[in-house]
């Protein structure tokens, strides 16, 4: 049962009531307007209902605008916990979004904003207000147009499910922690996207093109060996679902059941905010709009996928210098044809374009990159707010917290990025699960005989002196942490750090002296981990009637972990020693002893690793 269960069960056995925010509310009111041209950059903090949409999210402490307030004839203010809805916006679906202000400045609120004053968790309520089922009820009866309104009374209307606090507030630490795992893989995105650029620079830089390239490469303009030219579609000949890609002057393309071209090229935008921001590679059917460009590699010793790269590498910078600045940015054909290329060797050109497509599908391949991580993680934490905010007439939850539930999910995608691209990483411990252990066993529970073997730290490993009965085993098992079959428990106290891999058999361990981690093995073999545990320098706790291995030290532990397929092999090499080490029918102490010494050796070189 998890901390979010025994409080519902405690504090709400019968049900969560739900309440309108007419009744939670304890005052709601209009903000009044606020012009672009009364903001500034300093003074007074204030919210404009666009920035709900665009620049807040489930809460927010400090305010991005701010406003002189001599300039205003009214003034409507809003302070710590107050919920700000947007009431005026582009979208049925999106109608009446809102946000939590937890900052301690007293700020101003402008026009189309609803405040909302209560008593509850601020971050409970805007997270109760951002599920599937309170978005239908701000979406209900309103019309597509160019400008959808709420009001007031719609706001007022909207039920949510108002538990006790305690309840609120685990509920909210929950959420808090999905909601930084994707902040926390979009960052690891962005640092991947930033690596892939720096790579894919070094190796797209050969030479200054006024005398300085190297011998082997060759500099040619795209005009000596591209075919360049723009397409006679335009937007509306878009047809949803065609046949056919359609590439537009955006990042996404449209589609047409006709198309111009069946080639391989490069294309960009000829106008507009895409200008320099927009490239795709295409090898096939395509059309084209009549302010894109097509750049089809047209001589022998070039690929065209090494141009791709080069061009997104390169030509930014250069149209940035180069391009027509009126009204509407756009780049002019004696541009293109004057850009200057970097031709290397056919072999060259190859490694380049494999190192460069690997980054790539790193950083944007649906199957193995971070955005599919970062959406999976996304409609993960929307399942899970939905389901934690909506309560059965018993009042229970439908999930356990993922937080105490399974710590796995943090890092193993970013730990197996980091495998794929390096072959190895060096993590902490209590990056792969928590430390666990079993419930406590008092010494009046045990009996010198019984039904299931109690193992304390002098037994840990050995034969076992005392038992406990098959009811409370069967009982504390189910209730609380108890080891998987092939999990590695660690002797934390007297003889640390001595390891027993359990085999799934019926015995208890005593709790913080006996603990291992909870491993799901989709990043570390709980195999490996045993052969890693024989090295491990642990940062043991003294000063106390016995030395200690406390749950930190064994979280902080750093174990360098390469691919499972390389763990496996690592593996079957050790378990090959060590059953030659333990097997007694396989000849004399002496051999015994040298391959022992054997064994020592290569599992301390298969498992050092660079630092």
């Amino acid at each position: 049962m998890t901390v979010l269960d025994e409080l519902i069960q405690e504090l709400c056995p019968e049900g969560v009531a739900y309440k309108t925010l007419g009744e939670i509310a304890t005052d709601i009111f209009r903000g009044a307007g606020i012009t672009r041209g009364q903001v500034r950059e300093s003074g007074t903090p204030c919210v404009r209902y666009g920035e709900i949409y665009t620049t807040y999210g489930v809460w927010f402490e400090d305010c991005v605008s701010h406003t002189d307030e001599t300039l205003l004839t009214s003034k409507k203010y809003f302070d710590y916990g107050d919920i700000l809805f947007a009431i005026t916006g582009e979208s049925v679906e999106d109608i009446a979004k809102c946000c939590a202000y937890i900052g301690r400045e007293t700020c101003l609120a402008g026009g189309d904003i609803v405040v909302l004053k209560h008593n509850e968790d601020p971050k409970y309520l805007s997270y109760a207000l951002s599920t599937l089922d309170a978005q239908k009820q701000k979406s209900k009866g309103k019309v597509k147009s160019k400008v959808v309104h709420s009001s007031v009374p719609d706001i007022k209307a909207i039920r949510v499910p108002v538990p006790p606090l305690p309840v609120q507030r685990e509920i909210v630490r929950i959420l808090d922690n999905f909601t930084e795992l994707t902040a926390e893989l979009t960052a690891e995105l962005t640092a991947r996207k930033k690596q892939y650029e720096f790579y894919r620079d070094k190796l797209l830089t050969f030479g200054d093109v006024r005398g300085g390239a190297t011998s082997d490469v060759v500099w040619k303009t795209l005009a000596e060996i591209a075919d360049i030219s723009t397409g006679s579609s335009n937007t509306d000949d878009a047809v949803k679902g065609g046949c056919y890609p359609f590439f537009v002057r955006s990042q996404q393309p449209l589609a047409k059941d006709e198309y111009e071209y069946d080639e391989e090229a490069i294309i960009t935008a000829g106008d507009g905010v895409g200008v320099g921001k927009v490239f795709h590679y295409i090898n096939g059917k395509y059309a084209l709009h009549q302010r894109a460009y097509r750049i089809h590699p047209a001589t022998d010793g070039l690929l065209g996928k090494y141009l791709y790269h080069y061009f997104v590498a390169t030509f930014p910078k250069y149209i940035g210098q180069q391009m027509y600045q009126g009204s509407v940015p756009s780049i002019r054909r004696p541009m293109l044809n004057k850009f200057q290329v970097a031709i290397p060797s056919l072999d060259v050109q190859s490694r380049i374009v494999n190192v460069l497509d690997n980054f790539d599908a790193i950083c944007s391949d649906l199957k193995i990159g971070l955005p599919a991580e970062i959406e999976a993680r996304q409609k993960q934490y929307e399942f899970y707010r939905d389901a934690l905010l909506t309560y059965a007439a018993t009042g229970k939850t439908i999930l356990t917290d993922r937080q105490t539930d399974r710590q796995t999910d943090k890092y193993s995608a970013l730990i197996r990025l980091c495998q794929y691209v390096f072959g190895y990483v060096s993590i902490e411990l209590g990056s792969i699960g928590k430390v666990s252990m079993c419930k406590r066993i008092l010494k009046a529970e045990t009996s010198s005989d019984g039904d299931v073997p109690f193992y304390k730290i002098g037994t840990f490993g050995k034969k076992p002196d005392a038992y406990i009965s098959r009811e409370k085993f069967e009982g504390y098992r189910k209730a609380y942490s108890f080891p998987k079959k092939g999990d590695v428990l660690i002797s934390a106290a007297g003889t640390i750090g001595r390891t027993v891999i359990y085999d799934g058999e019926d015995a208890y361990y005593q709790d913080s002296n006996v603990v291992w981690i909870d491993n799901d093995e989709s990043v570390v073999l709980n195999r490996y981990l045993f052969y890693c545990y024989q090295l491990q320098p642990w940062a043991v706790s003294e000063g106390g009637t016995i030395a200690r291995l406390y749950n930190d030290n064994i979280s902080r532990a750093k174990i360098s972990v390469p691919s499972i397929k390389e763990q496996k092999r690592i593996i079957e090499i050790l378990d090959r020693f060590d059953t030659l080490c333990t097997d007694l029918s396989s000849g004399l102490p002496a051999e015994i002893k040298a391959r022992q010494k054997q064994y020592e050796y290569y599992r301390d070189k298969l498992l050092e690793f660079e630092k």
